[in-house]
């Protein structure tokens, strides 16, 4: 199953990365990103000192994580919501069926909640006769589409303004000349209806607030306060990870995550919601439940070196400065979560045997690592992981023969400096073929650097 895995990996990055229609389109949208980030930083007087707080704190959530969330589940349901643990993506699918069932549900509203990518809900109640629509609109155009989000801010970034409207004539039967602007309007008057028509809302949860019982949503367009508000049930999905202690952290972590997000100071809507609609309250949702999702955290959590992984807030910062990312594109991970922070725990969430690979697919050149909102050392944990899969004994055969012959090689500087440089140059260029099939030839000089300091400085 690995080996498969990897194989359709590797093929789709081959073919990703000769796609210069493809990079281009990247390049242009996040070359946007890069000159307005800059815009974003300058509000923070010390910004390294705002990244270390926020890791400081995320990391004093996760230590005392048991706590965190049940000091969450006392004070949400004091305030009349209801709180589920979900252990994996069946138990969270179930629970959500549920509930929809019981409220004779055939249409929910869906918004920011990459949580629902990871669990495949939109395809579990659709088998289900239950429509599920996606609000966002990025996330609107991906599910027109049939695919699932390219990146974790901007799913759709993989696409022009002219594909959108390409798409939109195929699926709405709009203008295909339609600009941006009638596109978002064409959107917009579609999705109103369904907020209408929902006896359920769904949506994700940026931050779980411990101290208040209550969720914090931040988003650009306003549809997850639609989602949220205007159906009687509201259902959110949230990771266990994404605990904050109090509501004042949120003064720090809402202008970072709207910086390494989108360039922004703040973004446009911040929303906390505590609970279902209380007496004397005019709007919000009858009811009120949030699914604690588990799906495989507590396997990072129970490991000191990567536990640091779940730090991230989902900023994206890392996906837009990876320059794997930009070559090989969102999709080709086959993951929900892509980029530098998807290759370290996506092995962890889904196996570290079929998922290895992820972590070889890096240059290791820590620019991911650099412009972490939450100075994630994400480069180390991509190295930890590829540790732990050799240390499992989940390399191939072939790959430890080689590395141990390897190792013996060049523990002896005079097995090294022996044999003809054709010779090397067919070992490696042609006998070790791993390394050829994607990098030049290697082409080894007569005298190694050892044999000519020898005969310079006139050593036996």
């Amino acid at each position: 199953m690995g080996n498969e895995i990897k194989e359709v990996f590797l093929a789709k990055s081959n073919q990703k990365a000769a796609d210069l229609d493809h990079r281009k389109k990247i390049n242009f949208n996040i070359g946007k990103y890069n000159a307005v980030v800059p815009v974003g930083k300058s509000q923070f007087r010390d910004l390294e000192l705002a990244r270390e707080r926020a890791k400081n704190i995320k990391w004093r959530a996760l230590e005392t994580l048991d706590q965190q969330l049940e000091n969450f589940e006392s004070a949400f349901t004091a305030r009349g919501g209801k709180v589920i643990w979900a252990e994996n993506a069946e138990d969270a699918r179930r629970e959500i069926l549920r509930i929809c069932k019981e409220k004779n549900c055939t249409t929910l509203v869906k918004s920011k909640s990459m949580v629902t990518e990871e669990i495949k809900l939109n395809e579990f109640l659709e088998k289900n006769h239950i429509e599920s629509v996606e609000t966002d609109l990025g996330e609107y155009i991906q599910q027109l589409d049939g695919e699932p989000p390219y990146h974790i801010v901007t799913p759709a970034m993989h696409k022009s303004k002219e594909d959108v409207a390409r798409l939109f004539a195929d699926k709405l039967g709009t203008d295909p000349k339609l600009g941006p602007g009638d596109l978002t309007l064409e959107a917009r008057a579609r999705l109103r209806e369904k907020y209408v028509l929902a006896e359920v809302g769904l949506t994700g949860a940026n931050f779980l607030i411990s101290d208040i019982g209550a969720i914090a949503v931040t988003e650009n367009e306003g549809n997850a306060r639609l989602s949220c508000a205007w159906p009687k049930t509201h259902i959110v999905v949230a990771g266990i990870e994404k605990v904050i202690p109090t509501m004042n952290d949120l003064g720090l972590f809402w202008p970072l995550l709207a910086t390494y997000g989108t360039g922004q100071q703040i973004t446009v809507y911040n929303t906390i919601v505590s609970g279902p609609r209380q007496p004397g309250e005019s709007d919000g949702p009858e009811e009120m439940i949030v699914i604690l999702l588990d799906n495989g955290r507590t396997n990072l959590l129970a490991n000191p070196k990567t536990r640091e992984s779940l730090y991230c807030i989902r900023c994206g910062a890392c996906l837009n400065a990876c320059p794997v990312y930009k070559n090989i594109g969102g999709h080709t991970y086959g993951t929900t979560y892509s980029g530098p922070i998807g290759s370290v725990i996506t092995p962890h969430l889904k196996g570290l045997n079929d998922w290895k690979h992820l972590s070889h697919a890096s240059s290791l050149c820590g620019n991911c690592t650099e412009v972490c909102a939450v100075r994630i050392n994400l480069h180390e944990l991509l190295l930890e992981n590829r540790h732990e899969a050799a240390r499992e004994g989940f390399a191939p055969f072939a790959e430890k023969l080689a590395w141990k012959a390897w190792k013996v090689g060049v523990s002896n500087r005079k097995w090294m400096n022996k044999g003809k440089a054709s010779v090397k140059n067919w070992m490696v260029n042609k006998l070790v073929k791993g390394w050829s099939s994607t990098r030049g030839p290697i082409d080894f000089p007569e005298k190694s650097f050892n044999q000519l300091w020898r005969e310079k400085n006139k050593l036996s």
